[in-house]
């Protein structure tokens, strides 16, 4: 009776583990929000509300958001529900031991998360953008969910409540490489349920919240940014100076 019902476990995740294998989705691209801090300030809020409770980002302090507009009372108000004093990292409260019991690994820090998923296919935040917006339903996989970006993902989508519910339309076809092998191709979604935001407030809600994460992975780079234009314009004077001094020096020595 185990082994029968191991054998239908192991033929349910072929199609997933097929698919995962015969096709790849390209990455979309996201708006940069990264200046907008009314759009900084809402993916603060998502985070914390729903990334924070598996996820540290311990690179980064709860004052460190009055960089983005809020003050300390409105972080303590809004964004502290354990506690937590404003000038605490932002830590998780699920333990090591009960993320690994529960997800099968601990869930990584999300602090750089923007920077560490840069590729070659597109920027961090491109791939968090896609990521967050290609969770479907999928009752094969532990959670009840499955990724059309990451396949067999153990993360669950935690936005469901806001994105509604959607299983994934896949079919089976003939490999065009290879008449003796089948594919499983992606043919959209299908929605189930609907979510708090239509697909639209979703997708806005995301790209707040990757904003938010694309800042967060580091909170100075717009005012690096700033500096370097600044920068290079004080290099471009001193440098025309420079190249004028240096020909009214020779000038005089010919």
């Amino acid at each position: 009776m185990k082994l029968s019902k191991l054998f239908f476990a192991m033929v349910a995740l072929v199609p997933a583990l097929a698919f995962a294998n015969s096709q790849t989705i390209p990455l979309d691209h996201v708006e940069d929000r990264s200046n907008d801090k009314v759009a900084l300030q809402n993916g603060a809020k998502l985070f914390v509300n729903y990334c924070l409770n598996c996820h540290a980002a311990t690179a980064m302090r709860y004052n460190r958001l009055r960089d983005i507009g809020l003050n300390e009372e409105q972080i303590k108000t809004n964004l502290l529900f354990t506690g937590e004093k404003v000038g605490d990292l932002m830590k998780t409260a699920l333990s090591p031991k009960d993320a690994k019991e529960w997800f099968g690994a601990v869930p990584p820090d999300l602090s750089v998360i923007a920077r560490a998923k840069a590729s070659s296919a597109g920027s961090g935040a491109d791939w968090l953008y896609t990521y967050l917006r290609s969770y479907y339903k999928d009752d094969t996989r532990p959670t009840g969910w499955n990724n059309l970006l990451f396949p067999n993902v153990g993360m669950p989508h935690v936005l469901w409540e806001l994105q509604g519910v959607r299983s994934a339309n896949i079919v089976i076809q003939d490999d065009p490489h290879d008449s003796s092998k089948i594919v499983h191709k992606f043919m959209g979604y299908e929605k189930v349920s609907d979510g708090k935001m239509t697909a639209t407030e979703y997708d806005h809600a995301v790209t707040d919240l990757v904003a938010y994460l694309q800042w967060m992975g580091e909170p100075t780079q717009n005012t690096r940014k700033r500096l370097g234009v600044w920068v290079l314009l004080f290099l471009s004077v001193l440098g025309l100076l420079a190249w004028r001094l240096n020909a009214s020096y020779w000038k005089e020595v010919k």
